[in-house]
């Protein structure tokens, strides 16, 4: 399973994330997040993957930060369209992966997640709210059952310290991973490494 942590910009704190064998580690840039990405941190992943996470951003943009922080995964957290996904792909300056976030509310919107097909590497499926992302909130896992593509996707929203159990119960074939942010910080953008590695290790019943 696929263990990305999201939302990190501080060095040290970065550093020791990146030592806990995490897959992949998020950097922010959208500016009206609290965790908004303004500078290059002086250490960068060496270990886990390296993921932007951009809202409605123009294609320059998005290979500028590509070029900058050496990003392997663009994750669009926007109102991308499958056609923006097909396009980023052809114009990016290097050859990224591409995750598209999802708003989930209901089972409808799980099914439209098909449209993506072909267009991204994975999907992630977060519960649907009016900020983007980090919201804390969970949504009804249930739903996933209705999910019937054949794009990989990543859980997301709200999983915290307390939700290894629950994770490992879930038996989706196309579940590739989780996503982890804002209920494993100290403050918005930092992590807490004490949390993430008791988690780890509940996860992998170690």
């Amino acid at each position: 399973m696929l263990i990305k942590v999201c939302g990190m910009r501080d060095p040290v704190n970065l550093r020791d994330v990146d030592g806990l064998g995490v897959d992949m580690i998020g950097f922010v840039f959208y500016k009206r997040s609290p965790r908004f990405v303004s500078a290059r941190p002086s250490y960068l992943p060496v270990n886990a993957k390296r993921v932007g996470v951009f809202v409605n951003a123009s294609y320059y943009y998005i290979n500028n930060c590509i070029t900058r922080y050496g990003l392997d995964f663009v994750q669009l957290h926007g109102d991308e369209s499958p056609d923006y996904c097909r396009e980023l792909r052809r114009f990016s300056v290097s050859p990224v992966r591409i995750i598209k976030a999802i708003g989930i509310s209901c089972s409808s919107d799980v099914e439209k997640a098909s449209d993506y097909a072909g267009n991204v590497d994975y999907l992630l499926f977060e519960s649907r709210c009016t900020s983007r992302g980090g919201s804390g909130h969970k949504f009804d896992w249930s739903v996933l059952d209705g999910y019937a593509g054949n794009c990989p996707f990543i859980l997301s929203g709200g999983l915290g310290p307390d939700d290894a159990a629950s994770i490992k119960s879930l038996s989706h074939p196309l579940m590739a991973g989780i996503d982890l942010n804002s209920r494993f910080e100290l403050s918005p953008a930092f992590k807490d490494v004490q949390a993430l590695k008791h988690f780890l290790k509940d996860l992998n019943n170690e």
